[in-house]
């Protein structure tokens, strides 16, 4: 094939769910779901314990190959090899798209018949890394998309389109700095009030990677409506993965305390609350919420606001030793910033009156866990001896009114 050949129809089956390229060798989760072998095991050795795709939470990490699968992405292969690509193979919604001539010819169309042109430029980066590549280095083609963007109104299929070609080249040393313009966060901002939930996610994969500094998480959050979309409703979203979207890049956005300041009066403690109380949350999204409490509990508004919140510090003291390691750490260290180092007495005899809260402080300290997180189990329990203590002092004090002299 010569290097300005570029790719061809790929069956949608034949791509990787995590990488997005042709699976070269394809292996099943006991979820059915299947993966390429060096995404998938990469995503499993980082700590992971669900199934990318449907967040499901593991019964078993066990790999199973795919034979039939990849017999026919083998024949695939060589059909291409041969330019003799198998109909019955091909993805009924695929587009072949044969030169790099062609490519800027589409990008020329932008304004015509942008839809179609979009459509076929976002299947071209989707095929292979090298496509993306070429797209990414093209001349004149980033700064015809930051224009669409610019100038986008309410055509919310091509601005779908937009925001999967930018996701899908966005590890290509881009300058980004153009999304950070008003009218391209006004963008964003439609996608995620009338867009599909893949490109919702798409579009806040996108956010998250453009707040790199205090100025671009700044200016993210201070988009008229952006965070606040962000925040509504975030407990009554039914798809997990857009929900775990959106608290990654929350928590992209959060380290300014403006944003903390908002954020509160956007009532998100609230909806963190919502979201721990769910039963059948994945074990990601329970560890993202707790990771933004801890963030919100180190500002005097979200400290104030959890430590009113009696309900809520029992449910951070039933994750302790619930959930994964990260979950009790993110838990202990809210409890703490709360209760130990600011003393929060209200926050304190909640903590002391939940189920089970000295048993799991104690084991905490018996556990192969982090130095910090062993001594702040040690100041939560003082906070339990010290009420022990509290409550004898009141009862000899009582005792002593009753006792003749």
């Amino acid at each position: 094939m010569r290097r300005d050949d570029l790719c061809i129809t790929v069956p949608s089956l034949f791509l990787c769910p995590i990488s997005l390229d042709v699976m070269k060798s394809p292996v099943s989760l006991c979820t059915g779901v299947t993966y390429d072998r060096a995404s998938i095991q990469r995503w499993l050795d980082g700590g992971n314990n669900t199934c990318p795709a449907t967040m499901q939470v593991l019964q078993s990490k066990e790999l199973v190959p795919n034979r039939n699968l990849q017999r026919l992405i083998q024949i695939w292969s060589d059909s291409v090899s041969r330019r003799q690509v198998d109909a019955e193979l091909a993805a009924p919604s695929s587009v072949i798209v044969t030169s790099k001539d062609q490519v800027k010819l589409l990008v020329k169309q932008l304004d015509n018949n942008c839809f179609s042109s979009l459509k076929k430029i976002a299947c071209l980066a989707r095929e292979s890394e090298e496509n993306r590549e070429f797209l990414a280095r093209m001349d004149g083609f980033l700064n015809a998309v930051f224009d669409f963007m610019r100038n986008a109104e309410s055509d919310i299929k091509s601005i779908e389109q937009i925001i999967k070609i930018l996701n899908l080249i966005q590890s290509k040393n881009l300058d980004k700095k153009p999304l950070l313009e008003s009218d391209c966060l006004s963008t964003f901002l439609l996608v995620l009030q009338r867009g599909t939930s893949d490109s919702q996610i798409q579009s806040l994969q996108l956010l998250e990677s453009i707040a790199i500094d205090g100025e671009s998480k700044l200016k993210i959050a201070e988009k008229e409506g952006l965070l606040l979309e962000l925040v509504k409703s975030l407990s009554k979203e039914k798809d997990q993965r857009l929900i775990q979207a959106k608290l990654s890049c929350l928590s992209a956005i959060t380290k300014p305390k403006r944003v903390k300041t908002k954020l509160i009066q956007y009532r998100i403690i609230q909806e963190l609350k919502n979201l721990l109380s769910e039963p059948n949350m994945s074990v990601s999204i329970v560890e993202k919420s707790l990771k933004m409490l801890e963030t919100l509990s180190f500002c005097k508004e979200g400290r104030t606001e959890i430590r009113h919140d009696s309900i809520l510090l029992q449910a951070l003291v039933h994750k302790v030793l619930k959930v994964s390691n990260k979950a009790t750490e993110h838990s202990v260290t809210v409890l703490w910033s709360v209760c130990c180092f600011f003393r929060e007495e209200k926050a304190q005899k909640a903590v002391v009156n939940s189920s089970n809260g000295m048993t799991k402080f104690l084991l905490l300290m018996q556990r192969d866990c982090t130095s910090s997180i062993r001594q702040m189990s040690a100041d939560l329990l003082k906070i339990f001896r010290v009420n022990s203590n509290s409550c004898l002092s009141s009862y000899d004090t009582k005792t002593t009114h009753i006792i003749p002299c």
